[in-house]
């Protein structure tokens, strides 16, 4: 695999900016979160029962699917089988599944079926570690048991890789208590690309992959994940993936636009993770959030999904930044009244403009910028989005020490 094929393959995922991740299971019936097993210790034997009890209703993937596309998102990623061990799809190396328990449904199956009604990218994800399985564990210092266990996870993937079609997207984690060595994962990455020659796989198997996923939990620079391809992650709530009725702190709006600009930024997406209930509705905070993000992304979405190219500049207190050529968008999520004064801008400015409103007086001194004439009140309450044309490659400059060209001071 050379960088030339990478990018080939990875065009669509640098364009598409948005996903949906989808953390759904047996703890949802618990409504403590994905790690409920192990946080609260449910012997395997106990933690068995849920999957006789769960009863997700018809059509619950469908539902995710136009929810996503209707929040400007562009492909979803569906846990398949979580560090519990149950797997939503229909295995034929375990009873522990969908299809011979409670569900008696191939979820997975409807998922696949949903993203590609929707005219969505599929992504499964595949935890490798596994509470339930009996060599999950034992397979760390028993060479039979490591076998056993090795041709189990590299069976499943393969199910997975081979019953549903196009798959985009094959998300692993948590590959403990194995080496990558002793998980024969080089082997495993390599039957996977057999099989599915356009697949992304991410970078947490143990041996890496074609993307890195951090995982963030607040607002902040980027900037440290902007080499190569790349996706950050982040629940909808404060800690929890899976269901969670309990942790009620949703991401607003707001928030969500402010990750989706800072990722668009510095050129990688943003995976917004929703944890279904037992029935598989999404909770009403994260419906009313994505629909609004998905209003903005009509009007703005210019200024995320096409402006990713890198260039020199500073944040402000007002908002931030992103770039296609020689425009800069300049959302402003803090609105501060009739005026804008923007430091550090080293070109001139050309013209300057609310997209998909008004054009904007501007005054610019050597590299302070002031655009007037705006209306009292913003435009969108989420974040408004100005346009700022250039004289050549935006540029923009902190700092008392600098002196540009023409002689001014204040950068």
């Amino acid at each position: 695999m050379d960088e030339e094929d990478l990018q080939l393959r990875a065009r669509w995922f640098r364009q598409a900016r948005f996903g949906m991740f989808v953390t759904w299971g047996l703890h949802a019936q618990l409504g403590r979160a994905e790690w409920v097993m192990n946080n609260e210790k449910i012997p395997v034997p106990e933690y068995e029962q849920l999957a006789r009890t769960w009863k997700p209703r018809v059509g619950a993937a469908r539902r995710w699917a136009r929810l996503a596309r209707q929040a400007g998102m562009r492909y979803i990623v569906l846990i398949t089988k979580h560090h519990d061990g149950f797997c939503l799809f229909d295995s034929r190396l375990t009873e522990y599944n969908a299809a011979r328990c409670a569900p008696r449904r191939d979820l997975v199956a409807e998922f696949v079926e949903a993203c590609q009604a929707e005219g969505l990218r599929v992504g499964l994800y595949y935890s490798i570690m596994d509470w339930h399985h009996p060599d999950g564990v034992r397979c760390k210092h028993d060479e039979a048991a490591r076998e056993r266990f090795v041709q189990y996870t590299h069976g499943q993937v393969r199910e997975l890789c081979t019953n549903y079609g196009k798959i985009d997207i094959l998300w692993f984690d948590i590959p403990w208590p194995l080496t990558a060595e002793e998980g024969r994962i080089a082997d495993l990455q390599a039957m996977i690309r057999g099989l599915q020659p356009q697949i992304l796989i991410n970078d947490r198997s143990g041996l890496g992959g074609d993307f890195t996923t951090p995982e963030l939990y607040g607002t902040q620079s980027l900037s440290s994940h902007a080499a190569g391809i790349w996706e950050a992650c982040m629940p909808f709530n404060d800690v929890s993936w899976g269901y969670a009725p309990i942790d009620r702190n949703y991401k607003s709006a707001w928030f969500v636009v402010d990750m989706l600009r800072q990722c668009a930024e510095g050129g990688g997406n943003f995976l917004l993770n929703i944890g279904p209930a037992p029935d598989g509705s999404v909770p009403r905070p994260c419906v009313k959030t994505l629909r609004a993000v998905g209003r903005w992304l009509d009007r703005y979405g210019a200024s995320i999904y096409e402006a990713t190219d890198p260039w020199e500049h500073c944040g402000l207190v007002t908002g931030g930044f992103t770039r296609k050529g020689s425009s800069v968008y300049f959302h402003c999520n803090r609105w501060p009244g009739r005026e804008i004064a923007i430091g550090g801008m080293v070109n001139r400015v050309l013209e300057a403009r609310i997209v998909g409103g008004r054009t904007l007086a501007l005054a610019q001194r050597g590299s302070r910028l002031l655009l007037r004439g705006l209306p009292r009140r913003p435009p969108s309450s989420i974040s408004t989005v100005i346009e700022l044309r250039v004289e050549g490659t935006p540029r923009q400059v902190r700092g008392l020490g600098y002196v540009l060209p023409e002689g001014d001071p204040w950068a």
